[in-house]
C-alpha cells in the first residue's frame, strides 16, 4: 500500500460495503510500528440499535486505540492533533454531515446559500484535512445510488453530503471505493495507477 505519512485517504462505499473495516486495517497498516492511531467517532447513540453497532465497531478495533468522540467540531480534533506520525481515522464524514444539516433544517426556508454554507465547511475540513502532518483516513457513504428521496430533508442530506465527498475528493491523495468488502482503487499518487486526477472532481 505504501501510504506516506501525511496523506488524506478517502474510504467511501454504499451501505455494508466494508469501507470501515478496510480503512481501519489501512490505519493498522500505516500504524504499524510506534505511530499512535486515533479513532475519531461521529456518531451519536440515541437508541439501544445504535448502542449495538458502536459496540460492535469498538470490539472490532485495536484495544490501544484512542478513541475520541466528536460528532461536530472535527475542525477543532484536527488542530489539536496536528502531529506528524499520528494516523487519525475519522469515521464517518456522512454522519458529520448530518450532525450539521438536521439542527438547522427547516423546509420552509431551506435555500442554496444554506446548502452551500454546509459544502463550504465540509470543504475547509477537507482543506484542513490535506494539509495536516498527520495521516488523516475519512470514511464516507456513496447516499446518490438509490431511488431519489421522496421527503426534502433527504433529499438534502444527500445532496450536501454527496458535494463534501466530492470537496474530500478533490483534496485527498488516494480515494478507495468499497465494494462487496474489496477496496477499489480511485485516486492514487500519480505515476502508481489508478486515476491522478478525474475532471469531475
Amino acid at each position: 500500500m505504501h501510504i506516506q505519512p501525511g496523506e488524506l485517504v478517502l474510504v467511501t462505499g454504499g451501505a455494508r460495503s466494508g469501507k470501515s473495516a478496510w480503512a481501519e486495517q489501512l490505519a493498522k497498516e500505516v500504524a504499524a510500528g510506534d505511530r499512535q492511531v486515533i479513532y475519531v467517532a461521529t456518531a451519536g447513540v440515541h437508541d439501544a440499535e445504535m448502542s449495538r453497532r458502536v459496540a460492535l465497531h469498538r470490539q472490532r478495533r485495536p484495544a490501544h486505540w484512542q478513541t475520541v468522540e466528536e460528532p461536530v467540531a472535527l475542525e477543532k480534533v484536527l488542530q489539536d492533533r496536528q502531529v506528524a506520525g499520528v494516523v487519525l481515522l475519522i469515521d464517518c464524514l456522512t454522519l458529520w454531515v448530518s450532525n450539521l444539516l438536521l439542527p438547522v433544517f427547516q423546509e420552509q426556508d431551506w435555500n442554496r446559500e444554506k446548502e452551500q454554507a454546509l459544502v463550504e465547511r465540509g470543504a475547509r475540513l477537507a482543506a484542513a484535512a490535506r494539509q495536516s502532518p498527520a495521516t488523516v483516513i475519512v470514511v464516507g457513504n456513496e447516499t446518490g445510488w438509490g431511488i431519489v428521496p421522496a421527503d426534502p430533508l433527504a433529499r438534502a442530506f444527500r445532496d450536501v453530503a454527496g458535494w463534501v465527498q466530492q470537496r474530500f475528493a478533490r483534496e485527498a491523495h488516494r480515494v478507495y471505493l468499497t465494494v462487496c468488502g474489496l477496496p477499489v482503487p480511485v485516486k492514487v499518487p500519480a505515476g502508481r495507477g489508478g486515476v491522478s486526477n478525474w475532471p469531475g472532481l
